[in-house]
């Protein structure tokens, strides 16, 4: 069988068989054979994805701001298990309709994917079925849009049967329009039925039908699990009910954890929580529930809102909302934005809302911006951490963001006190509201 070398120095055949494939052993067998040592042995240890991240920014858009996106996207990438080992970016008035990118830049890349080897092209943004069948077709490897890379993370995260649901959902709903082109048996037919004229449907045809069904199943599922929480959420009777929103990793697991003593998952990577969590709380004889939601995230893909229906309507059907920011985060009023946006994509931006700042350990200004900041004289030793004191931070313009707004560190435990206080004055007046004739001391009252 004729043999070529590629740009990398690696053998191709012509075999149209799936590559890796040994002669004899076709399929995964194949494979896994294929990789043997010369002793017999293969290695079972799971080898780690690399991939090289792609972005197409409009060309008035700040190269800082470009790096930062790259810089989220790197993180979903790690949060995703996969290395990254590079970065492309190119300036456009609007993405190449056949590959997203231009034929220049779609060189460069598929150079370097040759010759590094790399195994996964990440891109920043969704990619239509044909860009990613042509892409796919031209660099010879996984090609993975934003959408799809969430998505996955959702999968690895959801634990719960309804998250599980609701991500498979997610997952069909995206696959359905990119069938064409996944398997290369898609272009033959199946056999005409009994009694059936013509030459019988098509494996594509049969396999949309397959999803189409899976669909229409998972969302019946859900509407039994959307009932169950309606019932149970009926259940609670008038209490209270608190909801944590924000980015993803803004810390509202910490914070939870902190406030309930409870254990929820908390985790330095995107989307540590996916399954929402509801614990009681009560604080000066006032009882609440306390909910820990999901995370949002710049063009979170629009199928995992819809299909996070149930969850996301902890957030619907809360008294009061608690939104967290990073203040560390070097774009979080780019991300106070995004979450407002998302709670008025699933109506619930007109609630009552608390804006806490957190991660203030963390926070670092540098000296171009203190005095716009109103950090004029902030630790004057050169050699101290560039960080400002609450009542600095109180003075800044953050502190007039919302009201009211709040200061803290869940990880340092710092100004927690406070949250708490805080907490329990807003959700005494929602109480007294509920409750004209309680007999709980409201003191705490503002």
């Amino acid at each position: 069988m004729a043999k070529k070398s590629n740009a990398g120095g690696r053998q191709q055949t012509n075999s149209t068989r799936h590559p890796g494939a040994t002669d004899n052993v076709p399929g995964r067998a194949g494979r896994i054979l294929a990789k043997a040592n010369k002793d017999g042995t293969y290695d079972t240890a799971v080898q780690r994805e690399t991939a090289v991240l792609v972005a197409v920014p409009d060309k008035r858009q700040a190269e800082a701001r470009t790096q930062e996106y790259l810089d989220e996207l790197a993180f979903l990438a790690e949060t995703a298990g996969v290395d990254v080992q590079h970065r492309f970016v190119q300036r456009l008035d609007k993405p190449d309709i056949r590959t997203f990118v231009g034929e220049g830049k779609l060189a460069e890349i598929k150079a370097y994917v040759s010759h590094q080897g790399i195994s996964v092209v990440i891109f920043d943004d969704d990619l239509s079925p044909s860009q990613l069948r042509n892409l796919e077709a031209e660099l010879q490897v996984k090609i993975v849009d934003r959408s799809l890379l969430i998505i996955d993370i959702f999968a690895t995260r959801a634990k719960s049967a309804t998250a599980r649901a609701q991500v498979e959902l997610a997952q069909y709903q995206y696959l359905l329009p990119r069938l064409t082109g996944l398997w290369s048996h898609l272009d033959k037919q199946r056999g005409g039925g009994v009694s059936q004229r013509g030459p019988g449907e098509t494996e594509i045809e049969t396999d949309r039908r397959v999803v189409r069904d899976r669909i229409a199943l998972l969302k019946e599922k859900l509407k039994d699990f959307d009932k169950q929480s309606h019932t149970q959420r009926k259940s609670r009777g008038g209490i209270v009910r608190v909801a944590l929103v924000g980015y993803t990793n803004v810390g509202k697991s910490t914070i939870m954890n902190l406030l309930s003593r409870s254990d929820v998952f908390a985790e330095n990577k995107l989307f540590a929580t996916v399954d929402s969590t509801v614990r009681k709380i009560s604080f000066d004889n006032i009882p609440f529930l306390l909910s820990d939601t999901v995370g949002f995230i710049r063009k979170l893909p629009t199928r995992l809102i819809e299909s996070f229906k149930s969850t996301l309507d902890e957030i619907r059907e809360a008294d009061l909302l608690v939104h967290v920011v990073d203040i560390s985060h070097p774009t979080f009023e780019d991300q106070i934005e995004v979450v407002n946006a998302t709670l008025k994509d699933i109506e619930a931006a007109d609630k009552s809302m608390l804006l806490v700042f957190n991660k203030i350990d963390q926070y670092r200004h540098d000296t171009e911006t203190e005095k716009l900041a109103g950090f004029e004289g902030m630790n004057e030793d050169e050699d101290a951490p560039r960080r400002p004191t609450l009542t600095q931070l109180q003075a800044t313009y953050m502190a007039k963001m919302h009201d009211p707004v709040l200061f803290i560190s869940a990880q340092e435990r710092e100004n927690i006190d406070e949250l708490r206080a805080l907490l329990t004055r807003h959700v005494a007046k929602l109480h007294y509201q509920r409750y004209p004739n309680s007999v709980i001391d409201y003191s705490t009252e503002e």
